[in-house]
């Protein structure tokens, strides 16, 4: 029999919807990050932790006083992730490889590799810089119809978001999903908690994730085909992709999804990736209509939300820090480090991705080069170029973009 302490934890964690706790009996090295709290013993961790609705967390670790200790010395001495108001300890027994807790362990979603050589790995795409002016001038926009090809690309659009409101708990005026009025306008008939929207978010990002891929790929295998080049679509395309991912794994670090979402994005990716396959083979200016549908909708949705926590209604995304991956990816300044400040970010980057996808909807998707990644004679006129700078929400026309 060895005695530990057990300690019952109750304060507030910025930079994630809980607090990981984490413990055994012996030594430990205590462990403060963002997306982290807890104590890091030989790779092993023991402990359960809950989220309240008030934004506080409430969790229990197990371990030797001195390990406890050190534990909140360190939370209460660090760069501000956790703030612990209060313990009640007690002492318990437990035999040796017994575990004090009925719980499952609770990790990371995706915790950090065990590689003690390597330090760090850096992004494949460097994110372009985005000033805070250029993100809060970002606006709802709505491409309209102009022919067949778009009219098939909007009708498959709302189709989609019709089984995503579904999947995802929300509804809206039905006069915004026949586009009969300003989705700015209408207001959301559904109560959205901070929760709710994670879980909207990461089904978003889960599917938005897809054309990108699909698209490259695609176009890859067509340029070794025809052995030719592809005039730099494809590196946008994947980007795109990779921007896109980075979307998700940012929420991932602060929301974990249950059993049903995993399960509904299981289903998704598979019907959507084929479905996609498809229709870019048949027809890849109407896929890219679609994306940039797909985008506008995105927009829309993170517009909301922000309205949502200016409003006051979602308190946590107002104090929460965004995660560690956030800030490295945008390299997000001090003082601008909230959720709210990185769903600024997300919401540039569906900006950028719906005119990106417009514009190469309106080229000729055999012949013409990608502008977004070429050199242009004056560098002075108004073009696509990667970052904001010369936003163009519903896309570039052909004359305009070469």
């Amino acid at each position: 029999m060895a005695a530990t302490q057990r300690g019952r934890l109750l304060g507030g964690v910025s930079g994630c919807m809980g607090m990981r706790v984490a413990a055994r009996e012996g030594d430990g090295e205590a462990v403060s990050r963002k997306s982290e709290v807890g104590l890091r013993l030989n790779g092993a961790r023991r402990g359960h932790a809950r989220n309240c609705d008030d934004g506080t967390v409430q969790g229990e670790a197990q371990g030797d006083a001195s390990s406890i200790d050190k534990f909140l010395q360190h939370l209460n001495k660090g760069p501000g992730p956790a703030q612990v108001n209060k313990v009640d300890s007690q002492e318990i027994s437990t035999k040796d490889g017994e575990r004090g807790f009925d719980r499952r362990v609770i990790q990371e979603f995706f915790p950090a590799p065990d590689s003690p050589h390597i330090k760090t790995t850096e992004a494949a795409w460097q994110h372009p810089i985005y000033s805070y002016a250029q993100m809060e001038e970002i606006k709802v926009a709505h491409r309209d119809v102009r022919n067949m090809s778009d009219r098939v690309a909007l009708y498959l659009l709302r189709t989609m978001r019709w089984g995503m409101d579904l999947v995802t708990g929300y509804k809206h005026d039905k006069a915004v999903a026949n586009g009969t009025k300003d989705p700015m306008k209408a207001k959301s008939t559904s109560s959205m908690t901070e929760r709710k929207w994670l879980m909207r978010f990461i089904f978003l990002e889960s599917v938005a994730g897809v054309p990108g891929m699909v698209a490259g790929m695609l176009r890859h295998l067509h340029s070794l085909r025809r052995m030719k080049r592809d005039n730099g679509w494809i590196e946008t395309l994947l980007e795109e992709s990779y921007n896109e991912r980075m979307h998700l794994l940012t929420f991932l670090k602060v929301a974990q999804p249950g059993w049903f979402m995993r399960l509904a994005v299981l289903g998704a990716q598979g019907v959507f990736f084929n479905a996609f396959f498809v229709a870019y083979l048949v027809s890849p200016r109407t896929a890219h209509r679609f994306v940039g549908y797909l985008e506008e909708e995105a927009v829309i949705t993170y517009t909301r939300v922000l309205q949502d926590i200016d409003a006051g209604k979602l308190p946590m995304f107002s104090l929460m820090q965004a995660p560690d991956i956030a800030v490295r990816y945008w390299s997000m300044p001090e003082g601008q480090r909230t959720m709210r400040d990185a769903i600024l970010y997300i919401r540039a980057d569906e900006a950028k991705h719906r005119e990106v996808n417009h514009t190469l909807g309106n080229l000729d998707q055999n012949n013409d080069p990608n502008p977004y990644a070429s050199k242009f004679v004056d560098e002075n006129r108004p073009h696509p170029v990667k970052d904001i700078k010369h936003h163009r929400p519903t896309g570039w026309e052909r004359e305009e973009a070469l």
